[in-house]
């Protein structure tokens, strides 16, 4: 009898393995009426039967051939529904976000890799770190903090001309490289109140070379969320770090090397602001930042606020690393490709030049222009928003359903079955993907040239179909910044830095291609390599100081 009763268990828990892993395959669903491609013979899903790095390629043909709405069969033949629809975008991220989480699993992989961040929290959590960070991203906030932006870019200006003389030819650098400086050095001083870069040598400071590694790193190791999922059930964060760590393969342990690297400089540097916050206003004032930046006003808030409110030490960390590596990567790549596009564009190029140098008083003129000026010069603001329009530099997102829900459809969509289609019923545990590259360019919404970077598109009325859908997104119609309140908080730090760079760069330097191909990767950010073979992070152009 013991023997049938073993037996009977190790039966029971293989065929729950089998059902777990291939019953995708088995079951019906009211999600396969959706439009969408077959399913993958592969067991890894369609995506990855491409060239991964080279995913945005998939996404882009899947809202070209299927419209807003879609699905798509991910690993294991799991479901995956596919959206840009505004309304279900609404209902997603704004009316019922309380529905469509992060996740279900106990923990996430931003939480196990950087902490308890806005990245990875959710819930009350979430909200209470949101409403301590949300004074620092006001504009009377940035309009306080503009000089600061202005110091780095000089100091980088001053730096390239070290390297491409005034009068001499063009010299070739990694504009790439030199942009994930410059946005490292101003989120270290605006947000932290802390210098990671001189720019007198070549050496990158090893938190700022772990942030750029990140993403990268990351997307070469597909089962990272997949393995936190599951394991998050039965280990600790701690544990599950320490568990990875010790797993023999290169591109997780480098992924777990540059976690550790960002935490224990997070720890130094946050320590480093409490010993000046302890010492009082006037240190504060002759700290880099001047106090004003984002950990201090944490700290402070801190001291002030009540127990229920206080972020904690782990919390602070998080904070820190989250705000670095949301903000270096996404506009160090988001300036990396403006300057590409203005390379292949010399016309755009030379018309900006001569707004930024209008602005700036004319030809010679050193006076930086004035914050409320900056942010409304119109070429400007039109060459940022149709980068970010255009190439968002993160392409897509998950929500997962946490209960049984019915999404609703702004326009209906015809089902396999050839009816329309209003709204599907989502099932508890479907994974959604929040396509904002799809919204950014779909034609219905953009006109027929959506696919097309045209800065003037802005300069004039915008598509009434466009100001009819009712864009969730926080930014100018755009789903770049996403939205809700998970939507980005330093959207408007992040367009400052961009037009801060550009109005000190551009007027002093010119930019072309090299004969070199520069080819733009998926990731969570994507970035650039000289080339689809290359796996390091650049973009190589031709400088000449003007």
């Amino acid at each position: 009898m013991p023997s049938l009763v073993v037996a009977a268990g190790g039966a029971a828990v293989i065929l729950y393995a089998i059902w777990g892993l291939f019953g995708h395959y088995l079951v019906r669903s009211p999600l396969d009426n959706i439009p969408g491609p077959p399913p993958a013979l592969s067991f890894l899903g369609p995506v990855r039967q491409v060239n991964p790095r080279q995913a945005w390629k998939f996404w882009a043909n899947l809202s070209k051939t299927y419209g807003p709405v879609s699905l798509i069969h991910g690993m294991l033949g799991r479901r995956l529904l596919v959206v840009h629809d505004p309304k279900a975008l609404h209902t997603l991220m704004v009316k019922e976000q309380d529905i469509f989480t992060n996740g279900i699993a106990p923990s996430n992989d931003f939480m196990v890799l950087l902490g308890p961040g806005l990245l990875s929290t959710q819930g009350m959590q979430h909200k209470k770190q949101r409403k301590l960070l949300n004074p620092v991203f006001s504009a009377a906030h940035l309009r306080d903090m503009s000089h600061i932006f202005y110091n780095v870019a000089h100091k980088v200006r001053k730096a390239i001309v070290t390297r491409v003389p005034v009068g001499g030819p063009s010299e070739v650098l990694d504009v790439n490289g030199w942009m994930a400086r410059t946005t490292l050095e101003m989120l270290g001083q605006a947000g932290l109140g802390y210098s990671f870069d001189n720019f007198v040598e070549d050496l990158t400071d090893p938190y700022g070379e772990s942030v750029k590694l990140f993403f990268p790193t990351l997307s070469r190791f597909p089962f990272f969320g997949l393995i936190v999922h599951y394991f998050s059930h039965y280990m600790s964060d701690s544990t599950l770090r320490r568990f990875l760590s010790a797993v023999p393969n290169k591109s997780l342990r480098q992924i777990m090397e540059i976690s550790a690297t960002m935490h224990r400089r997070s720890q130094e540097i946050i320590d480093e602001k409490k010993a000046a916050l302890r010492k009082g206003d006037d240190s504060m004032l002759h700290e880099i930042g001047e106090g004003k930046d984002l950990m201090s006003i944490c700290l402070k808030a801190n001291i002030t606020a009540s127990e229920a409110e206080k972020l904690s030490d782990e919390e602070l960390i998080a904070q820190m690393s989250t705000f670095i590596l949301a903000g270096m990567d996404t506009t160090s790549n988001a300036l990396s490709r403006i300057l590409h596009l203005l390379a292949q564009r010399s016309d755009v190029q030379d018309k900006l030049r001569a707004e930024l140098v209008e602005a700036r008083g004319g030809t010679g003129a050193n006076v930086d222009t004035p914050y409320d000026e900056l942010v409304k010069l119109p070429y400007l603001d039109a060459v940022c928003r149709e980068t970010l329009r255009a190439f968002a530099p993160v392409t897509i997102s998950g929500r997962v359903a946490t209960r049984d829900t019915v999404l609703p459809f702004s326009n209906p969509v015809r089902g396999r079955d050839g009816k329309e289609m209003h709204e599907v019923f989502v099932p508890k545990r479907t994974v959604v993907l929040t396509h904002y590259q799809g919204s950014n360019s779909d034609p219905s919404l953009w006109g027929e040239d959506a696919e097309e970077w045209k800065p003037e598109r802005w300069l004039a009325p915008l598509p009434s179909a466009l100001e009819e859908a009712r864009i969730p997104g926080v930014y100018s119609n755009l789903m770049t910044f996403a939205a809700g309140s998970r939507s980005c908080i330093g959207f408007k730090f992040s367009q400052l830095e961009m037009k801060v760079v550009l109005a000190v760069l551009l007027p002093k330097f010119s930019f072309e291609l090299t004969d070199k191909p520069i080819a733009w990767n998926s990731s969570a950010v994507n970035y650039p390599t000289m080339g689809e073979e290359s796996t390091k992070p650049e973009m190589l152009l031709k400088v000449k100081a003007l």
